[in-house]
């Protein structure tokens, strides 16, 4: 069985705007590392339609993008990609696959299909997931910025308090934190 591994950028305050944070080649670098060490990413519906309006893009050369990018839009284009959706059917994006049913069981069923673990890059998709306890770890990549806006993490809130373990945190030259916490007990 595969860990859930929930990954996002995230600023100081909590912000999970994908139009906040570095993107440069370091942080591409670091979580096309993330999609390598991965065997399926799961998104849902709002946050796969971001991700298909673009990076298909980069990975054909339709549109001009420095290595990191690249690399980032290549590794992407493989991956199994697993969307949660009740209201589109259809996700035509080279191995996109829509993940149907109960969403507990469907996703306990791709993580003990997936050796490797799926990553979850989805902060609404990811909220709903922790509630179900379906989360084993959290790899954030915390941006050394206030955005002061929103949409901000677990912004739906949870049941409970999480006691996460800490595995590992990794300064990048640019400032951001790589953060790596595992629930604890």
């Amino acid at each position: 069985m595969g860990l859930l591994t929930f990954s996002i950028n995230v600023t100081l305050d909590g912000c999970v705007d994908h139009q906040e944070g570095i993107a440069d080649d370091e942080t591409h670098a670091h979580f096309t590392h993330l999609l390598e060490q991965s065997g399926a990413m799961l998104w849902g519906r709002t946050t796969y339609e971001m991700m298909e309006s673009y990076w298909p893009s980069v990975a054909s050369g339709e549109v001009d993008a420095p290595p990191a990018l690249r690399e980032w839009a290549l590794t992407l284009e493989t991956m199994p990609k697993y969307v949660v959706s009740s209201t589109r059917s259809n996700f035509p994006w080279m191995n996109s696959h829509h993940l149907v049913g109960n969403l507990r069981t469907a996703v306990q069923e791709l993580k003990d299909s997936t050796s490797k673990g799926v990553l979850v890059g989805s902060g609404k998709l990811a909220t709903e997931l922790d509630r179900l306890d379906l989360i084993d770890e959290y790899k954030f990549l915390v941006h050394p910025m206030i955005a002061g806006h929103g949409p901000t993490l677990y912004q739906g809130g949870l049941p409970g308090t999480r006691r996460l373990e800490l595995i590992l945190a990794e300064p990048l030259s640019n400032g951001a934190m790589a953060m790596h916490y595992r629930r604890a007990g």
